[in-house]
């Protein structure tokens, strides 16, 4: 302990703060942070992909089938009748990775003919359908 020496007299109230006690606590307080904030890094779980050596199988052909006014269908430019566009659709609604199939319907074709026609893809399993505009003359 550290002796004082002063010149007021012993009646006198001490005017000065002790601040021993305060740097302890304060260093107490440090080590303690010191210690805690590695036990409070919490580390983030990413799972990563995994490499794999088979070859990326390129994306399956789109299909653009289009309903023609005077009753009949075109397969990818190929023409075909109502049997035989009833085969290709299941022979699409079977394979495993099926491209799109875009519908494209003329101007003057009835609504009726298309809504079969969508109804016989899902039917046959067609998974993904999109609709074909062209812009008019």
């Amino acid at each position: 302990m550290a002796m004082q020496v002063s010149d007021h007299d012993q009646d006198e109230p001490m005017s000065e703060i002790n601040m021993i006690p305060l740097i302890d606590v304060m260093l107490v307080l440090l080590i303690v942070f010191m210690i805690t904030i590695p036990v409070m890094q919490h580390a983030v779980q990413v799972k990563l992909p995994q490499a794999n050596a088979e070859p990326l199988q390129p994306p399956p052909q789109a299909v653009r089938l289009t309903v023609l006014a005077d009753g009949g269908y075109r397969w990818n430019d190929e023409a075909l009748d109502e049997e035989v566009l009833q085969q290709r659709l299941r022979e699409l609604g079977a394979q495993p990775a099926q491209g799109p199939l875009h519908l494209l319907a003329d101007r003057d074709v009835r609504y009726e003919r298309v809504a079969r026609v969508l109804a016989a893809a899902q039917r046959a399993g067609v998974q993904g359908v999109g609709f074909v505009t062209e812009p008019g003359p």
